[in-house]
């Protein structure tokens, strides 16, 4: 219950606070709040905005979690992410591949192994050099971004693309299609099976067991002889693959080439999901598909109200904020906070002894 209501607790206090900051731009905090749910579960259209956010969220929530349950706080899941989209396009533009499935397979694993190689990096400089990995893994996530627009807007750009830059598309052939003829693509389904394989090899496997008794307890694991730095390094380039994915299944889904729309913050947003979620990659689904809503959301806050499409982020800042000071709460002792307030109500009357003659004789002599 404590990991459940803690979570909603925060949320729904950055609802308020949320409504809050919205009231001094003259708007109405119920209208917002209404909206808010109607742009994201309203209606179909609604959903399948919300789904197709939703996608990439848990994967990038992913490349936090796995991580975590190691014992780092790994943030550069942005840069896993350009990247796998940048390894996908530029395998479809350099190699001739088959324009069906086995090709999308293939681009998928190029964007994986992308994301990969490049969150190890982070894993391994904090193993092998002391470097901290959430100040390393942000920075290399700048880097990423870096290297993604001299590559896009140079060597890999499509001649054809004028005032957007971007890589050659990928052959329709190799595109990932809606569900059923919707907008929600198939790779909100990889990315609910990945979340599941992720929970279940954590929770049954030796290996997953070995990498949180690491996370958990690093003397622990030295003295039975676990392989820490290796376990570490796995447990970032799994993450880093899930977030190198979403990149890939981005470029393959929806933008079809690799370009700037690509660097949507979702990495940044997969970091909140994460914490919400306590780093439980099973619990990162529902998380995902809320804030998936809430961005969703955000063009219709802009349409009715005025407001600026960016303003759901600034919802995004609050949640973070308070569910990190709600993390303080966790260990504290309720039953014995709430029994303070006892000590102040009324309490039994105290009966007055008046002394007897000769208890008053006894204490003279």
């Amino acid at each position: 219950m404590r990991n459940i209501l803690l979570p909603v607790g925060a949320i729904l206090a950055a609802l308020l606070l949320f409504g809050l900051f919205v009231s001094f731009a003259g708007v109405d905090p119920v209208e917002v709040w209404l909206l808010l749910f109607k742009g994201a579960f309203g209606d179909w259209y609604s959903w399948q905005n919300t789904l197709q956010r939703a996608a990439p969220l848990m994967l990038t929530a992913l490349c936090v979690a796995i991580p975590a349950r190691a014992g780092l706080v790994v943030i550069g899941g942005e840069g896993a992410l350009v990247l796998g989209g940048l390894a996908c396009a530029a395998l479809a533009q350099s190699v001739a591949l088959p324009a069906n499935a086995v090709g999308t397979l293939l681009v998928c694993i190029a964007g994986a192994v992308a994301g990969a190689l490049w969150i190890a990096l982070a894993g391994w400089l904090r193993q092998f050099r002391g470097i901290n990995e959430t100040i390393s893994s942000l920075l290399l996530a700048y880097v990423a971004i870096g290297l993604f627009k001299h590559l896009v807007e140079g060597p890999l750009r499509d001649p054809a693309s004028l005032n957007k830059p971007s890589t050659y598309a990928l052959d329709e052939g190799m595109l990932i299609t809606g569900i059923a003829g919707s907008d929600v693509h198939w790779g909100l389904v990889i990315g609910v099976v990945v979340c599941l394989l992720a929970g279940l090899w954590l929770r049954i496997t030796p290996s997953g067991f070995a990498v949180q008794v690491v996370g958990g307890n690093p003397r622990a694991a030295q003295l039975v002889g676990l392989p820490a730095s290796r376990l570490i390094v796995i447990a970032c380039a799994l993450g880093g693959a899930a977030a190198g994915l979403a990149g890939a299944i981005e470029v393959a889904a929806v933008h079809t080439s690799a370009n700037a729309a690509l660097i949507a913050g979702y990495g940044y947003a997969g970091i909140l999901v994460s914490f919400i979620a306590r780093h439980h990659p099973i619990a990162v689904i529902p998380v995902a598909i809320v804030f998936g809503g809430f961005g969703a959301a955000g063009s219709l806050l802009q349409r009715r109200l005025g407001l600026p499409d960016a303003s759901v982020l600034v919802l995004q800042g609050i949640a973070f904020v308070l569910i990190l000071a709600s993390e303080a709460l966790r260990d504290r002792d309720w039953k014995s906070f709430f029994a303070r307030f006892g000590q102040f109500g009324p309490s039994e009357p105290v009966p007055i002894v008046m002394p007897t003659p000769d208890a008053v004789k006894g204490e003279k002599s």
